[in-house]
């Protein structure tokens, strides 16, 4: 899971921040699709800030910045048609809607382009924004002038509006651009747009045969319309291109018709599509449902097949991530999968290589996977390149079976497989060049420490001098090695100096990001931030974990006895009933603070730093704001999902298991230990109605 999370990451850098992707759509979302398999599976193993989780790239810093008043947010992902299915019955469940009640959709061509936000004041075009990472975005407003599909000014339009929409470019416009001669050659439409659109210098854009598709809205003065449909409509009215092909359907198997319809349109559009969008038709039923973190829960992408390539297997490589997991990568003879060139795909494990899965069962009929081998490779929905299959008939002769090392080739430590783990991970540790230096460049990423001129190269020139071994090295390198820094090639008395100053701004750290850059398995942005907020402060922090981990006072005499043990401490307690915060996470969590080695470095780095405390969310004044709530037992007149989304909306945190630290239980119809464990705490206890009155008060 850490190695899919860091090439989701990656792979968000090059598609949205460097517009060079080097998977296509389909294996990305194949990878994407296989961690959120995982995770449907195992939800104890689920990291809090999964890449499902997660919306487009931090903006280039070329552009100016846009803090998008309304978040815009990904889609969640379908590639079956039970799988939107399954979208659908959620909306019935969370809504509450029997079966047979009416619920109609949209669906529409989803357009491979880049997104783009237009803010129209008293008419007015005033501000361009790309979706940047959902929050914040790229000012590219001289650069969307120039776009013809795009009005400069609105008549009949709401005072303020932001219309959404997706900027892309026609096959035949791409083609004669790419054989112009007057530009760079783009690898296929897609990089094309969004490289067009993010030029520094929108006469270049101009010179770009761009188009534009609205699909949506933002910040609005006044509703479109009480529909999708209906304000999709107005936005025609209002001058923007809609998409013909949108329409309504009022059953699955009608949404699914429309799927099947568009795809079979696809080759003869003239610009390219990877799906369906089905939007839920009734605005007011968009607003219960509300969004998680980075999806909405009233959309869905329905996406059409992979495409399958047959290339050579030329050889396996092991690489070692940040975490000690060694990951196969099988490198390919070049071979062209739905418009771009794969040379490399993943492997997953050792398992996969030998034909079978974690469980033991065979899979591809129990064919394994060695060098030399003709694979079949399998993009989904468009992005990070699998093996699907092998031809054992065109093996070449002498083929071995794959050794898989245990040894890490990385420092030569043992590299062993857990009971129940499908992953080999090298036991080197920090001693692990690849883990120390993985670690490292996590610890400066962007929503880490983030330190201005310590990027990738920087920390692999520094640790290959000998001069960082540790993040606490950061911190005394203006000590220790600012005059082998000023005489190293490449760097002056000015870049040392502005080094040194970012390095000493970052002394100050608020403490979700140091918890985040700590780098500890499974504790991501998400749920760093769920940490911070809860405990507030290092020192709290800090104490319940030690508190976690302490010895229980009864000597166990076994492993398994004395993690029960463990387990059952008010403090293990504490952490495991915070909501998003699993059992596994608080064993990863705990589990790192308790090696001595580990913990001594957390310690010097510690002593560098001034960490800022976690004031918690700044939220209007509700009833609740700040409280802690538990939810048991049935709502009849609010889903469960509905009743924590609103407490969250309203400021409140929900937690999963009762403790002297909850404020109110809500108990409905069959609540039973956590009831009866709040009554024993003397935590206030209210029943549904008395919940309605708040959360609709």
């Amino acid at each position: 899971m850490a190695r899919l999370a860091g090439t989701v990451a990656t792979a968000d850098i090059d598609y949205h921040t460097l517009d060079a992707p080097r998977l296509s759509d389909a294996d990305y979302d194949a990878i994407k699709q296989r961690l959120r398999a995982i995770e449907e599976l195992f939800p104890d193993l689920a990291a809090a800030d999964s890449p499902t989780r997660r919306v487009g790239a931090a903006p280039s810093e070329g552009f100016g910045k846009v803090r998008h008043a309304r978040p815009m947010l990904s889609l969640e992902n379908a590639f079956a048609a039970q799988h939107v299915a399954a979208f659908v019955g959620r909306i019935r469940n969370f809504l509450n809607l029997p079966a047979d009640a009416p619920l109609w959709f949209t669906a529409e061509p989803k357009i491979d382009g880049l997104s783009l936000s237009l803010r129209y004041e008293r008419g007015d075009l005033v501000q361009a924004a790309t979706r940047g990472d959902g929050t914040t975005g790229e000012n590219v407003t001289a650069n969307a002038l120039t776009i013809a599909d795009i009005p400069r000014r609105l008549t009949g339009a709401p005072d303020l509006i932001e219309v959404r929409g997706e900027v892309y470019m026609a096959h035949d416009d791409f083609a004669r651009l790419n054989a112009s001669g007057t530009d760079r050659v783009f690898a296929n439409p897609r990089n094309a747009a969004a490289g067009s659109l993010r030029q520094l210098d929108a006469q270049v854009t101009r010179r770009r045969p761009l188009r534009f598709f609205a699909y949506g809205w933002g910040e609005l003065s006044a509703p479109l319309a009480d529909t999708q449909s209906g304000a999709v409509a107005r936005l025609a009215a209002l001058g923007f291109p809609v998409n013909p092909l949108t329409s309504v359907a009022a059953s699955l198997d009608q949404m699914l018709a429309a799927w099947a319809d568009i795809e079979q349109r696809r080759a003869t559009l003239g610009y390219d599509i990877d799906g369906v969008v089905y939007k839920l038709d009734d605005l007011a039923l968009q607003a219960r449902l509300g969004f998680r973190s980075t999806t909405p829960r009233w959309a869905l992408a329905h996406k059409f097949p992979a495409e399958l390539a047959w290339t050579r297997l030329d050889r396996i490589e092991i690489q070692v991530g940040r975490t000690g997991a060694l990951s196969p990568v099988a490198r390919l003879a070049p071979v062209t999968v739905g418009g771009v060139v794969v040379s490399n795909a993943t492997l997953h494990n050792e398992d996969y290589i030998a034909g079978r899965d974690s469980r033991g069962s065979l899979i591809r009929e129990g064919r394994d996977i060695r060098e030399g081998d003709w694979v079949q490779i399998y993009r989904a929905g468009d992005v990070i390149p699998k093996i699907a299959d092998v031809d054992p008939a065109r093996r070449p002769a002498g083929a071995l079976p794959f050794a898989f090392p245990t040894r890490c080739p990385d420092c030569g430590s043992d590299a062993i497989r857990e009971p129940g783990d499908s992953v080999r991970r090298c036991t080197g540790g920090l001693a692990c060049p690849a883990q120390a230096v993985e670690r490292l460049r996590h610890f400066v990423s962007r929503n880490a420490f983030d330190i201005e001129g310590l990027g990738t190269r920087q920390v692999e020139a520094f640790w290959s001098a000998g001069w960082l071994r540790e993040p606490a090295d950061i911190f005394t390198l203006a000590r220790d090695h600012e005059g082998d820094l000023r005489a190293a090639e490449g760097w002056g008395d000015k870049s040392v100096a502005n080094l040194l100053a970012a390095i000493e701004d970052r002394r100050a750290i608020p403490l979700a990001r140091l918890i985040f850059a700590l780098g500890i398995r499974h504790v991501g942005e998400v749920a760093a931030a769920v940490l911070a907020r809860h405990f507030g402060s290092w020192p709290a922090f800090l104490a319940a974990v030690d508190g976690a981990g302490a010895e229980p006072a009864t000597h166990a005499p076994d492993d398994r006895t004395r993690r029960a043990a463990l387990a059952a401490s008010p403090c293990w307690a504490e952490l495991s009933s915070i909501d998003g915060i699993g059992p596994v996470l608080v064993r990863e969590l705990v589990t790192a603070f308790q090696q001595p080695g580990e913990r001594a470095l957390i310690d010097r780095l510690i002593a560098q730093l001034d960490i800022q405390p976690d004031a918690g969310p700044v939220q209007a004044d509700t009833a609740i704001a700040g409280l802690t709530i538990v939810f048991t037992g049935t709502l009849e007149r609010m889903t469960r999902a509905e009743a924590k989304a609103r407490a969250e909306a309203m400021g409140a945190r929900v937690a999963g298991s009762v403790s002297a630290k909850t404020d109110i239980v809500v108990a409905g119809p069959g609540a039973g230990s956590k009831a009866k464990k709040a009554a024993d705490l003397g935590v206030r206890v209210i029943d549904e109605d008395e919940w309605l009155a708040i959360a609709t008060g």
